[in-house]
Formats: structure tokens, C-alpha cells, sequence
């Protein structure tokens, strides 16, 4: 066959011989094949009514063959089945037959020969709705999903929704975009060093807090500070194991193991601890679960020990001259215990009856204690902090998170010394100094906090209600300036020693002024010194979203349209990069897939960056990444060995999951099941939210895997694994999985594609099997054949098949008696029955609804015989196997390429199987004989007219 190909492909180059072969193509459609179709087939396909809407009265001559091939491989199937024209019709000999047969397969194959490797025309389109969420996703950070309320994409011919034919743009859907790009650009974050996307608004005070707590809290939440855990490691280390808890900190396990393996300070808490530690046994097969256990011991008697040994701090009062949740007094105390965490309280020891030189080392061992075992190593929630019960009651008490603990008052306060001193490293403290500083720079929150002291002090407190303090008003802009707050605290600090504030009163006031000056000031040259950086990163979003490098004018047009909204527009610094990612996402060069085809006739190779694009976009859903990018800037792409490296990267990375939902899920038609809702829940109370989730889950994790682990793509039919959580496990009786695991599951009729059972489930009905549904889901989903609608006015199979006494294949054989029904349906329903041993929620069963015993054995289409999934599968790998492979081929090639397939794609087709072959059907050699293909890699010229 490769050599008949190749001739006839030379012999097209020889323009003579090319008009000859047209010449003779063309009579013997008029003498054979228009013939044929007006004698047996347009009289049910043609006029005002055709059958199944397959008119054939408008192919008139070769060429129109040609251009509608997609309509003439029904017809090339239909005749190789024998099944049309149907029983009841005329039927042609089978010589006429075949040479019909023959005269299509030619003419294809000297069609596809001659245009081989044709890239075909690739529309520009706007991106998929999934693309887009992906995209955004990917350009952002953050997983938001603009496109949910957007309008469900149409599919193409093929069945996928990627392609410029059926990715077209209304009016209503522009304005979607409009919205869903103002929406995005209100997650937006001005951080001190660029940008970046929160996962919810954050137009609001209370978003960008909940935005910047919520990252420091995270970062608290990172870091280990389980005294036990420790221990733990200090024994494991102890008996030369490395410790199996990687949140430790190297440096304070260094810490408690120079502590617990010295001989210094060998007193009180200390020596107890290493009396213990050194109790500890050696390690042995069972004994870890004690140890663990002796470790959590130890960090109770340490929290024990260390309680008493805090000290203590009394809330500041002053009479009814100052409320005594003022700020200045709330934030003092808490500047003495945030002081005071490693600090041991000596009034807590009795040691006055002790000679002065042992009291010291007693003291100097408590001290050392306390500091290595601070009372907290951070704090993260205060309530109410003037109250004076409020250290007895704390423990049972909640507030808001980093909160100072003030009244009616915005505050937050830092406390987490301990954490810093003894487990962060460098890098680390500088991250958890960026994310306190950036809760002012973004949030505004020194300068919150002190417009909230100047109205509590003038209503919730009579202390700031005089004529003096009028100048202080919480709604006056300049209320934080320097000059205005160094009045205020000269003001409000003589009213105070007026009444006669003591010494520790004056220093609180003093200090909060001193230090609330400091943070806005802090604040404000943060703010600025970010401004350019945060303008140079939107020029990187727009680099980014682009997927290309942006021309010189693009940049100094990006940057003027900043300018004039500064200016003419007077828009804030913020306002202006909002509008600014608007313009971004708006851009037909971001939501618009635009190859930009090179000047001149022929083919040409895409463009590095175009080419990058179209790569992801195939295996991710989604933009391309930075590696990718750089290897495309560099013209990496275009070497084979960088490419090949490129695709097994993608491959390995967790945005593959794209490929099995975008592909998979349209391909299989399962993209839509989390919305599955046809099953009588009442009759089936175990298919709840969970269940559905998992079994849609169910195939995109086999398909991933598929894809990562480079399998046979001929597992989809025969492998005996799958993949469970605890739910479906306990659905498909196997033991009790802990999380997603792939497992053997031939035991329980389980494995590959086939026995899914979301696909048992989507193809039937709430209260019955569907052999109809199922074998129809085979043979054109996985063999990929045409089947025509089914005709109108077709009785129905009963909604239950607990009702009447015919068993569903009964019911089956009794519908093929129409002759209308017959040729479609011995096509398919065989494989259904297959399935029977599957309930309509893919539960394995032997009784039917009806209790009658499941029969599952099938009489396959020209295959033989076979029972259950075991029988299907051997007819499937005996007699379609081929079938399966090339409609695979067919619909990934489709799916990379973003449109229909056309003729000249056949060659590359056969290319594609026989690769496959020579490598054992693995999936990474499908993926790599797309993407090195002609069609892939290259696009057709644009031709410019001349004048």
C-alpha cells in the first residue's frame, strides 16, 4: 500500500498524467457512481424529506465528492456493511457494490496523496470556554472560573469544542467577556514586589484583610512547632535516622538537641526533660508507636512546666479619663507579653531561702529553659484584650484572626517573635516580614487603624470629645499625615499628664504615636517605591496573556494608555492597572486564537511562539508556561531532541489533566456527568453527590495515567486496573481505598474504560439498562462508526424493567422485528447486552429489576459469540481492535489540530497506526506523531493581491 501510494503521488507531480487521472476519475462517476446513487439510493435520500437528513441529490460530479467527504464516508460505510440500501429496497449486485467501493477508496486516496501533510485551514477562534477558565487560571494564579455563567460551547463535527467552526462570537457572548474581565481585574493585588490575583474580590477593606491575613495564617499554619514532633526527630537523629516529618526545622531541632545531649544548666525543668530523654529506648520494629507516644508526654510536661513561668501584665487604666480599650493601651500590653514569650517571670520561683549562688543557677536554668520553650511561639487570635479576665478566659474565647484585640476598633498585631528567633530561616523571616508589611501596603491597615482611634476616641470614648481635638476628624484626608499626627499626639498626651497620667501612661501614649507614625510612614514609601515595579509586572501579564514577546509599539502604547489615565483620566495608581488588565483581557490578541499565517502560497512553519501556543493549548487547555515560552524564544522547538523534551515535560505535569477532560470527556461524552441527574435516587439511594463525583473522576485519573505513565492505549479496552477512592471502592466491592488509588480490579469485573461506571450509568435509564444506549456508546465512541438518527415514531422500551414479563433482550429482539429498526440496531445492540451484568448505576448484578437471572452472552457482529465484559473484550481485540485505533487516531488528531480532518490527513493517519504499532500502542508515541506532523507544525500561506 505505501508503494502504491508513493507511485501515485509521483505520477500526481506529472501535470499531464494528474489531468488524465482527473480526466478518468471524473467518467466514471458519471457512468458509475451517479448511476448507482439515482438507481438504489436517492429516492429515500434526496427530495423535499430525505431519510435521516442525508440528502445525496447534490453531488453531481467528482469534485463534489471531494468537498464532501465527511457526507460520503456514511456512504462508504453504509455500503461496506451491506446494511443500506435497506432490505425492502432494490439492492445493487455485489459487483456493483464493490466497484462503488472501489471508485470512492481511490479517488481518496489519490485526493489525500496529493495534498499530504495539507495543514488544512485552522480559523482563528476565540479560546473555548474551558480554555479560557484554564487560561485564566494558569495567567493569574488563581482558579476562577469566569466563564460559568457564560453560554455551553457548540461542538464540532467532530465532536470537540476547540475549532473556529464552531467557536463563533455574538454580541451577548462580547459583553460576557467585558464582564468576566472586569470581574477578574477586582481580584487583582498591588503587592511591594509585582502583582498577583486573589481567589476572591478584593475591592473591599475587609476582602484585602481577609486577602493578607489569610496569607500570613497559612504561613503560621506551614511551620511545625509540635514540640513532639521534635522529640521525635531528636531520637530519630539520636539513633542516626533522618526525620521522617519534613515541616521540621533544621535549626531549632539543632536547638532542643544541644539542650537535651548537654550537661549545662543541669537544674529544675531541664534536668527532668533530659531525664526522660535519656529513658528513651532504642529503636526497634515495633516500639515507634511508644515513642511517638513518650515524645507527646514530654511536650505536656513541658507545657505544663511552662505556663507558670510567664510572666504577667496588667491592663492599663486611668480612671474614666482614657477608655481602657484605647489603643495605646491595648497595644502597649501587648507589646509586653509579644516581649516577653521567652522571658522567664522570677516571682514565679520561691527562692528566697536559697544561698545566692545556687538561686542563680536555678534561675539561669529556668531562663535557659523558657527561652529554648517559649509560652507561644506565635499568636493569632486576640479578643477583647482590655477586659481584665480576658488571660482566664482566652482559652475558651475566639476573635478574629491576627486581631490586636481592641474595641469597635480595626487593629492587628504581631506577635510571633519566637518563631522567628528560633525556627524560621533567613529567606523565611523576610517572606513573613513581606506578608505583615504588605497587610499595610495592601490593605491599608496602619492607616485604618489610626483613623479607627480617632472615631472611637470621639464616640465610644468622651476623651477626644473637646474643643481641642476638632482639628482630628476621622474623615479628613491629611488625619495621617506626619505634621497632623505629631499635633494630635502632643495634644492628646497633655490632656493626659493634665489629669495626672503616670510614668507608664506617658510611655504608652508616647510609644503608640511613635509607632503608628512609623508604619504609615513605612506604608507610603512602600507604596511608592512598588508603583513602577507593579506597572513593569503588568507589562509582563500582558507578555504573558499575549503568549508572545509584544512588539515595541505594543509596549509604548501599553505604557501611554497608563499615562493617560493618570492624567487626562485622573485614575489612581490601582484604578489605572485595573483598567489596564481589562484592556489586557479584552484583547483579541489574549482571547483569540490567531496563527498569523506568512505571506506567500504553500505551507509554512508556524511561528516559534505560535507553534508554543498551539502545543499547550493541545495538551494543557491553556496558556504555555515559562519554559515553554523561553524554549520558543530561543528556537528550541524547532530541534527535535528540545521538543521531544518539551512534550514529555507537559506530559508529566499536572495540567495533563486538561487533555483527559477536554479530550476524554467530549471524546467519551462524559464531560457533562457532575450534572447527572437521571437516576431514580429513591431506588438507588447510594448514588449521592459523592458517588456521581467519583465516578466522573474515575476515568479522567485512567486517562491521565494513560498519559504520564506512557501506557498501551490498548488498556482502555483490556487493562485490569482502575482507579477508586473509598467511595467507588466500596461501589465496585473492593476493599476500602485511603484517597485516589489505581488498583487491580479484574476480580470484580472492573478495568479499562469498558465497565466504568459512569459510562454504564450515563447510557441508561433511571430505572433500567439501556443495551441500546450502551452499545450505541461503544461502537460510536470508542470504534468511532456512523450511525444515523434513529427514524421517527420508534416504539420505546418501558421506562422499568421491573415491569412486564419480558426480560429487557426479550424486549430488545421483538423491537429488531421492524425492518426500520434491524439493520442500525444488529449493529450495536449484541455489545449492549454485554453489559448486563451491570445495574443502571453500573452495579454489578445478577437479577434484574424484575428479579429474573442477568443474561449477558451476545452474538457479536460478524465476531462470534462471547458472555459479559470478558466475551466483549476478546470480540473487540480479535475483530475491531483496528477499528478502536484509528478512531482514537482520528479524534486526538482532530482534537490537536482544532478542526475537522480532511483527506489529505489520511496519510498521516496511517503514519500515526503504524507507529503505534512499532511501539506497542504507547500513548506518548500518539502524542509525539501529532505533534511532529506536518499538519501540526506547519500552516498555509496567505497570498496578498496585487494592485
Amino acid at each position: 500500500m505505501k508503494l502504491i501510494s508513493t507511485i501515485i503521488a509521483t505520477l500526481l507531480c506529472i501535470p499531464a498524467l494528474a489531468a488524465a487521472i482527473e480526466d478518468v476519475e471524473e467518467s466514471g462517476f458519471q457512468k458509475q457512481v451517479l448511476p448507482f446513487l439515482t438507481r438504489y439510493c436517492t429516492d429515500c435520500h434526496g427530495g423535499d424529506r430525505p431519510k435521516a437528513k442525508f440528502d445525496l441529490t447534490g453531488f453531481q460530479n467528482t469534485a463534489s465528492v471531494i468537498s464532501g467527504h465527511g457526507h460520503w464516508e456514511h456512504v462508504l460505510d453504509r455500503l461496506k456493511a451491506g446494511d443500506m440500501p435497506p432490505e425492502d429496497s432494490p439492492q445493487p449486485s455485489a459487483n456493483e457494490r464493490s466497484q462503488i467501493i472501489t471508485w470512492i477508496e481511490t479517488r481518496w486516496r489519490i485526493e489525500a496523496e496529493r495534498n499530504a501533510g495539507d495543514p488544512g485551514i485552522v480559523l482563528a477562534r476565540r479560546l473555548s470556554n474551558a480554555e479560557y477558565d484554564y487560561t485564566i487560571r494558569d495567567l493569574t494564579g488563581v482558579d476562577l472560573r469566569p466563564t460559568r455563567e457564560f453560554p455551553i460551547d457548540p461542538a464540532n463535527e467532530a465532536g470537540f469544542d476547540n475549532s473556529g467552526e464552531s467557536l463563533t462570537l455574538s454580541p451577548a457572548l462580547l459583553k460576557k467577556y467585558l464582564g468576566a474581565a472586569r470581574s477578574i481585574s477586582e481580584h487583582l493585588v498591588l503587592t511591594t514586589d509585582g502583582l498577583e490575583f486573589a481567589p476572591h474580590p478584593v475591592i473591599t477593606d475587609t476582602d484585602r484583610d481577609k486577602f493578607c491575613v489569610k496569607r500570613i495564617i497559612a504561613f503560621y499554619q506551614r511551620q511545625e512547632i509540635d514540640l513532639a514532633e521534635y522529640f521525635f526527630a531528636s531520637w530519630q537523629r539520636r539513633h542516626d535516622q533522618s526525620p521522617t516529618n519534613k515541616k521540621i526545622s533544621t535549626r531549632y531541632l539543632r536547638t532542643i538537641l544541644d539542650l537535651l545531649e548537654g550537661h549545662d544548666h543541669n537544674l529544675g525543668p531541664i534536668a527532668a526533660l533530659r531525664t526522660a530523654w535519656r529513658n528513651l529506648p532504642p529503636p526497634d520494629q515495633n516500639n515507634v508507636a511508644e515513642i511517638e507516644k513518650s515524645c507527646a508526654q514530654l511536650r505536656d510536661q513541658i507545657e505544663t512546666l511552662r505556663t507558670p513561668l510567664s510572666p504577667e501584665f496588667q491592663h492599663l487604666t486611668f480612671g474614666r479619663i482614657i477608655h481602657s480599650g484605647a489603643q495605646a493601651f491595648v497595644y502597649w500590653r501587648n507589646r509586653q507579653y509579644a516581649n516577653s514569650r521567652r522571658t522567664l517571670n522570677r516571682d514565679a520561683l520561691d527562692l528566697q531561702s536559697l544561698p545566692i549562688a545556687e538561686r542563680n543557677q536555678i534561675i539561669a536554668a529556668h531562663e535557659k529553659f523558657c527561652s529554648v520553650f517559649p509560652n507561644v511561639f506565635y499568636r493569632s487570635e486576640r479578643v477583647r484584650e482590655y477586659v481584665k479576665d480576658f488571660e482566664k478566659n482566652k482559652t475558651t474565647e475566639k476573635g478574629r484572626l491576627l486581631s490586636a484585640g481592641l474595641h469597635s476598633q480595626l487593629g492587628y498585631f504581631r506577635d510571633d517573635t519566637p518563631l522567628s528567633q528560633l525556627i524560621l530561616t533567613a529567606p523565611e523571616q523576610r517572606q513573613l516580614d513581606k506578608l505583615w508589611l504588605e497587610l499595610d501596603v495592601v490593605a491599608s491597615a496602619a492607616i485604618r487603624q489610626h483613623r479607627g482611634m480617632v472615631w472611637f476616641e470621639r464616640t465610644d470614648s468622651p476623651y477626644m470629645r473637646d474643643e481641642q481635638f476638632d482639628f482630628a476628624r476621622p474623615e479628613h484626608h491629611d488625619l495621617v499625615s506626619e505634621s497632623k499626627i505629631r499635633r494630635l499626639e502632643k495634644v492628646y498626651l497633655k490632656k493626659a499628664m493634665e489629669n495626672g497620667a503616670d510614668e507608664k501612661i506617658v510611655i504608652a501614649i508616647t510609644e503608640h504615636f511613635e509607632i503608628v507614625n512609623q508604619n504609615i510612614r513605612r506604608l507610603e514609601r512602600a507604596r511608592t517605591a512598588a508603583e513602577p515595579g507593579q506597572l513593569r509586572a503588568l507589562v509582563e501579564f500582558a507578555t504573558r496573556a499575549y503568549r508572545r514577546p509584544l512588539a515595541n509599539s505594543e509596549h509604548d502604547e501599553f505604557l501611554a494608555f497608563y499615562q493617560d489615565l493618570r492624567t487626562t483620566g485622573q485614575a489612581s495608581h490601582e484604578d489605572a492597572l485595573r483598567d489596564l488588565v481589562v484592556s489586557v483581557l479584552m484583547s483579541p490578541h489574549f482571547w483569540y486564537r490567531v496563527d498569523t499565517p506568512a505571506i506567500g502560497d504553500g505551507v509554512h512553519p508556524l511561528a516559534d511562539h505560535a507553534f508554543a501556543s498551539r502545543l499547550s493549548y493541545f495538551l494543557w487547555s491553556s496558556m504555555p508556561d515559562a519554559e515553554l515560552l523561553a524554549a520558543a524564544s530561543k528556537g528550541k522547538l524547532n530541534e527535535t531532541k528540545s521538543l521531544r523534551h518539551q512534550v514529555r515535560r507537559m506530559i508529566k505535569d499536572d495540567r495533563i489533566r486538561a487533555l483527559a477532560i477536554e479530550f476524554g470527556g467530549n471524546w467519551l461524552e462524559f464531560r457533562h456527568f457532575e450534572n447527572h441527574n437521571s437516576v431514580d435516587r429513591e431506588r438507588f439511594p447510594n448514588f449521592d453527590s459523592d458517588l456521581r463525583q467519583a465516578m466522573y473522576e474515575e476515568p479522567i485519573r485512567f486517562i491521565v495515567d494513560l498519559a504520564q505513565a506512557n501506557r498501551s492505549i490498548l488498556d482502555s479496552l483490556h487493562s485490569e486496573h482502575t482507579f477508586v477512592n473509598p467511595s467507588l471502592a466500596n461501589h465496585y466491592g473492593l476493599p476500602a481505598a485511603d484517597g485516589w488509588q489505581r488498583v487491580k480490579a479484574s476480580a470484580v469485573q472492573r478495568g479499562g474504560l469498558l465497565p466504568m461506571a459512569i459510562f454504564q450509568t450515563a447510557n441508561a435509564g433511571g430505572l433500567r439498562t439501556s443495551p441500546v444506549k450502551r452499545g450505541y456508546w461503544v461502537v460510536r465512541r470508542l470504534l468511532g462508526e456512523h450511525i444515523p438518527p434513529p427514524p421517527p415514531a420508534v416504539p420505546e422500551l418501558p421506562e422499568d424493567e421491573g415491569i412486564g414479563t419480558l426480560s429487557l433482550r426479550e424486549q430488545l429482539a421483538r423491537h429488531r422485528e421492524d425492518p426500520n429498526c434491524r439493520a442500525c440496531h444488529d449493529r450495536f445492540d449484541s455489545i449492549g447486552l454485554a453489559f448486563e451484568g451491570y445495574g443502571p448505576i453500573g452495579e454489578l448484578r445478577t437479577l434484574d429489576l424484575g428479579g429474573r437471572p442477568v443474561e449477558n452472552h451476545a452474538s457479536f457482529p460478524a465476531g462470534g459469540t462471547g458472555h459479559g465484559l470478558n466475551g466483549l473484550r476478546n470480540y473487540l481485540g480479535n475483530h475491531r481492535q483496528d477499528e478502536f485505533v484509528e478512531n482514537l487516531c482520528r479524534k486526538l488528531f482532530s482534537y490537536a489540530l482544532g478542526r475537522k480532518l480532511i483527506l489529505s490527513d489520511n496519510p498521516t493517519i496511517a503514519t500515526m497506526k503504524t507507529e503505534l504499532a512499532k511501539n506497542n500502542y504507547r500513548f506518548g508515541t500518539l502524542i509525539e506523531s501529532i505533534v511532529n506532523s506536518r499538519q501540526f507544525r506547519f500552516q498555509r500561506g496567505r497570498l496578498i493581491s496585487k494592485k
